[in-house]
């Protein structure tokens, strides 16, 4: 089966129905099936779907953002940590400069140590996507060989912000 690239609108909801994120007022996202732009579930769910298609996909955390690991939770000293000024509950900082960096969320505070959290923030969580498919076409060459979408649902080549080249 040939790769596709997929336009879609989603609701993202978590397991009380609360909506977490939304595309509406927003262009369509577009990717690369299996290109790992969006969760893996939803990915997989999304494989046989057509355009115009309106459902509702249950992620299970584990095919989500993944199950939480007591592991990602570390007490690190105040003054090892690269962030100025006062911490607070809730914080999230990148470990680092790069973008690539992981990003922690501050859970505790006591003393001179800071509880620190490397789980993602859904990690653990069941959610609920309503999506609507508004576009689907094979993918070029070109975005196989660069793993992801060019130039929306519409095609056409990457600019110089793409940041593949």
């Amino acid at each position: 089966m040939n790769r596709r690239i997929v336009s879609f609108h989603y609701t993202l909801r978590d397991p009380e129905g609360r909506v977490l994120d939304s595309s509406a007022g927003n262009p369509p996202v577009a990717y690369l099936e299996g290109a790992g732009q969006i969760i893996d579930g939803l990915d997989e769910q999304l494989r046989t779907v057509a355009v115009g298609l309106k459902t509702r996909v249950q992620v299970p955390a584990a095919r989500a953002y993944g199950e939480r690991d007591p592991e990602q939770v570390q007490r690190v000293k105040r003054t090892l940590l690269p962030v100025e000024g006062e911490l607070q509950i809730g914080e999230t900082f990148r470990t680092g400069e790069d973008r690539q960096a992981p990003v922690v969320t501050v859970v505790g505070i006591e003393g001179d140590e800071v509880l620190l959290d490397g789980n993602h923030p859904l990690a653990g969580v069941e959610l609920t996507f309503d999506v609507e498919i508004v576009g689907a076409r094979e993918a070029t060459a070109e975005e196989l060989s660069h793993g992801h979408a060019h130039g929306g649902a519409a095609g056409g080549g990457c600019g110089e912000g793409c940041g593949c080249h």
